[in-house]
C-alpha cells in the first residue's frame, strides 16, 4: 500500500470512528458499533477503535464481545486503560472474580500514572472495591461456614469425652463436668479469635485522609509530614488554594510524594479485612 493510500485510509477510518462517536452520544449504540467496525477494517492496528466498540457491546451488555474487542486493544496497546477496565468487568460478569480484580488493578495502576484526578479513577476504584467486597463476601461466607462446623465437631468430641470420663471416674464428677466447661470456653474463645477478621469494625485512623474520613487509595505525604489522598489534595490545591490543609504551610503539587509505607499498610489491612472494600 502507497502512503498516500494508506494516510486515505487512515483518514476514512478516523472519519468512521467520529461518526461513531457521534451515535454513541445520541444512544445509537447500533450504528455506532457499524461505524467502528468499518474503522476497524480499515485499520486494525489502531486500539482506540476496538475499545469504542467495547463501549457500545457494554451498553448493550454483550460481555461476550465486550471482552474479545479489549483483549485485542491489549494486544495492541498494553497500556489501555479503557481496554483493561472493560476487560475487568466483563470478566466479573462471569464470574471470574480473581482475574476480573487482577484486570480492574492494572486498569487503576495506569489511570493513575495517567491521570489521578480523573473520572475514570475514580470509577475503577468503585468497581474494584465492589468486586473484592464480593470476593471477600463469598470467601467469609465459606470461612465462616467451615470454622462452625469445625467448631461443632470439637465440641461434640469434647463432650462426648465427658460422657466417657464420668461414667468412668464415679465421685469426681464434678470436677469433671468443671474441666469440660472450661474446655469448652476456651474452644469457643480459639474460634472467635479465628474469626476476627471477618467481622466488620473501624478502619484505623492512620489508614484514612483527613480530609474525607475514608481509608487511603493513593496517599501521599506533603513536606509538613501530613498524609491525603492524592486526587482529594490536588483538588484542594487546585480549587482552594496552594497551602497544606492542616499545617496552612504553602504546598505545590509538586512536592506531594507517594507514602508508600501507608499505601502498604493499606494493602496489608485490606488484604485480612475485605469488608473494609465497601463504598456504601
Amino acid at each position: 500500500m502507497s502512503p498516500t493510500v494508506a494516510a486515505s485510509t487512515a483518514k476514512q477510518a478516523e472519519q468512521l470512528r467520529i461518526d461513531g462517536n457521534s451515535y454513541f452520544k445520541k444512544d445509537r449504540f447500533g450504528a455506532a458499533i457499524d461505524a467502528y467496525t468499518e474503522a476497524i477494517t480499515l485499520c486494525p492496528n489502531v486500539p482506540i477503535y476496538w475499545t469504542n466498540r467495547a463501549l457500545c457491546h457494554r451498553r448493550r451488555n454483550d460481555w461476550t464481545r465486550v471482552e474479545e474487542d479489549c483483549r485485542r486493544a491489549i494486544q495492541l496497546d498494553h497500556h489501555s486503560v479503557k481496554a483493561h477496565y472493560m476487560l475487568g468487568l466483563a470478566l466479573l460478569q462471569r464470574e471470574e472474580y480473581t482475574e476480573g480484580v487482577r484486570e480492574l488493578e492494572k486498569a487503576l495502576d495506569l489511570g493513575r500514572g495517567a491521570n489521578p484526578k480523573g473520572y475514570m479513577v475514580e470509577e475503577i476504584w468503585q468497581e474494584l472495591a465492589r468486586a473484592r467486597y464480593l470476593l471477600w463476601e463469598q470467601e467469609s461466607t465459606r470461612r465462616s461456614w467451615d470454622l462452625q462446623n469445625l467448631k461443632e465437631t470439637c465440641e461434640a468430641a469434647l463432650k462426648e469425652k465427658h460422657f466417657l470420663d464420668t461414667s468412668q471416674m464415679e465421685g469426681f464428677v464434678d470436677e469433671n463436668t468443671e474441666s469440660n466447661l472450661e474446655q469448652l470456653e476456651a474452644l469457643s474463645k480459639v474460634f472467635n479469635k479465628a474469626a476476627e477478621d471477618d467481622i466488620p469494625t473501624e478502619v484505623p485512623d492512620y489508614l484514612c485522609c483527613k480530609i474525607t474520613l475514608d481509608i487511603f487509595r493513593d496517599p501521599v505525604i506533603t513536606p509538613s509530614g501530613v498524609t491525603y489522598e492524592r486526587a482529594v489534595i490536588l483538588d484542594h490545591l487546585q480549587k482552594v488554594g496552594k497551602f497544606d490543609p492542616v499545617s496552612r504551610e504553602p504546598l505545590y503539587p509538586s512536592q506531594l510524594v507517594s507514602n508508600l509505607a501507608i499505601k502498604e499498610a493499606v494493602r496489608a489491612f485490606l488484604e485480612t479485612h475485605g469488608w473494609a472494600y465497601k463504598t456504601e
